[in-house]
């Protein structure tokens, strides 16, 4: 009986190495293809998500640059938070405001404990606030120009509210407390972590 196989080493059955090569090579770059589409949405899947940040994901804040006079805001929570430079003349005006003001010892819980005192901060030249009216939630205005002035350092345009360079209510204003002292701890001399509190308060 005669073996009828083809020989591949017949000239019409030679391996076409060029075709076998190529689609190697097409066969290899679906498949990393395939393996950058999966890692993409899983290194994704690591990051906070916008989700997670609203929902009081902390933020770090570099204030190298933060000056007296300044301020930086950035987001947490949804709500503006910001980080304001004070000088030491202008710490010093602070004690001098108790008679204008509705809540000069910070009585009331708008702050951690370890911001209760005159200038509601950890670092006296370093004030970090929620930007928000305690009266309807409008944004006051920060006007450092006037922070010794009578007429406050924030004002709320929208009902006249005022508060002092440490965030303190005035008297007979529409809001009815401070503004609102974040949880925050220093990660350095220049970095700011609003959304947690130091490990030791």
């Amino acid at each position: 009986m005669t073996d009828k196989t083809p020989d591949s080493r017949a000239p019409g059955n030679a391996v076409d190495r060029r075709r076998r090569r190529l689609l190697t090579a097409a066969t290899t770059g679906m498949g990393l293809a395939g393996t950058a589409g999966m890692l993409v949405p899983f290194a994704g899947s690591m990051l906070p998500s916008e989700k997670a940040k609203a929902a009081g994901a902390p933020v770090a804040v570099d204030i190298s640059a933060l000056a007296p006079g300044k301020q930086i805001t950035v987001e947490w929570r949804g709500k503006p938070v910001w980080i304001i430079g004070r000088s030491a003349e202008e710490l010093d005006f602070l004690a001098s405001m108790a008679e204008i003001l509705a809540d000069p010892d910070s009585d009331a819980a708008q702050q951690p404990a370890y911001a209760r005192n005159r200038y509601r901060s950890i670092k006296r030249e370093v004030l970090v606030l929620v930007g928000i009216c305690t009266h309807l939630g409008c944004s006051p205005k920060f006007r450092p120009a006037l922070t010794a002035d009578a007429d406050g350092a924030f004002l709320c345009a929208c009902h006249g509210s005022r508060f002092d360079l440490a965030g303190r209510v005035y008297r007979n204003v529409p809001a009815p407390t401070n503004l609102v002292v974040p949880p925050h701890r220093y990660l350095s001399d220049s970095v700011i972590l609003i959304g947690e509190h130091p490990e030791t308060a």
